[in-house]
């Protein structure tokens, strides 16, 4: 696909398992870095920085790092899921239930009280990986913040920008990628921050895995909201007239 129009519209969060012996070719590889380094970021900080990982070993280190799923995420996910797929097509947003382990689709959901150590999945990351031979960390420099940004506001689009730019230049090419924000989870982030020696004013702002889906990717349906629901004219009361 070369289409820009194509290439949004068919990106996709590939979440199955990737093939480990296939690894995406080092020129495929170089234009996804050089898409980052052409996004546009506030003032042109370019304040980030990337961290390529192929090594098999250091692969497996992080494999190795406790993970899991927290009652949080499990509280926050559900609320976002359709059990049909007419529901997710009233509703226009979230994921169809199919997506997600049983476990996970309970509509006893754990207070904040509650720990709910029977929903969360405890386990290591590279139950998350699934075996991918690359991942790429993105990091940035807590240091620095964009001219009068509130809470950085204008930093953390930014790295947004790098995202998309990776994202769709792996789309064009054929490989399958999933971010991975379970890479900044506190804990998770100090033992990384041992085993590949980020310094400490460096904080990891997400992870993608990049690889070839080691079986056919399972296609579930996508929604959209039309444009009449979120597009406003002129004024915030008067929206956007649907296409005759």
């Amino acid at each position: 696909m070369t289409n820009l129009a194509d290439l949004i519209r068919n990106r996709r969060s590939e979440r199955g398992g990737y093939d480990p012996d296939r690894r995406p070719p080092d020129a495929d590889i170089r234009a996804i870095l050089e898409a980052s380094q052409w996004a546009p970021t506030a003032h042109n900080m370019q304040n980030f920085e990337v961290i390529v990982l192929d090594d098999p070993a250091v692969l497996a280190e992080i494999g190795r790092v406790p993970g899991g799923v927290s009652a949080e995420f499990i509280r926050e996910n559900y609320a976002q899921l359709s059990f049909s797929e007419d529901e997710l097509i009233a509703k226009g947003t979230g994921l169809p239930a199919t997506m997600f382990p049983p476990e996970w689709r309970q509509p006893e959901t754990p207070s904040d009280d509650q720990p709910a150590a029977d929903l969360i999945e405890h386990g290591f990351l590279d139950q998350t990986m699934r075996s991918c031979p690359l991942v790429l960390i993105v990091v940035y420099d807590t240091r620095k913040r964009a001219p009068a940004s509130e809470g950085d506001v204008l930093g953390l689009i930014s790295l947004g920008c790098v995202l998309e730019n990776m994202w769709l230049t792996a789309t064009s090419r054929g490989i399958g990628l999933q971010v991975m924000s379970v890479f900044s989870d506190t804990g998770i982030e100090t033992r990384l921050h041992e085993i590949l020696t980020i310094p400490d004013h460096m904080k990891i702002a997400y992870a993608c895995r990049l690889g070839y889906p080691a079986t056919q990717p399972a296609r579930y349906l996508r929604v959209r909201r039309p444009l009449e629901h979120f597009v406003h004219r002129n004024t915030y009361t008067r929206h956007l007239a649907p296409t005759r």
